[in-house]
């Protein structure tokens, strides 16, 4: 089901970012980082409206967050509890927490 959702699209404003998944109607889910230097960031809100519920979109969200940390050699602090829950449901992803 995951496949026929839009892409993941990055927003990069210097020091904050997100990335968004449009939606019909102008629906977004996104999540919200900011960055600690040049080697970390935060993962500070993760919001998935109805139109994108049950569908993985908020895994999706972070999962990108992951890939893209561990290409650029970067931590992720997740304080969105929502991140966080996943963290610790995806061991495979410890090389790029911050401990």
């Amino acid at each position: 089901m995951a496949d026929q959702l839009p892409e993941i699209e990055l927003e990069d404003r210097g020091s904050k970012g997100r990335y968004v998944l449009r939606g019909p109607g102008g629906a977004e889910a996104e999540m919200t980082f900011t960055k600690i230097g040049e080697h970390q960031l935060i993962i500070d809100h993760t919001e998935v409206p109805d139109v994108f519920r049950g569908q993985g979109a908020g895994l999706r969200l972070v999962t990108r967050a992951v890939e893209d940390a561990r290409a650029a050699g970067k931590k992720i602090i997740p304080l969105c509890p929502f991140a966080n829950a996943q963290f610790r449901r995806h061991p495979e992803w410890a090389d790029v927490l911050k401990q």
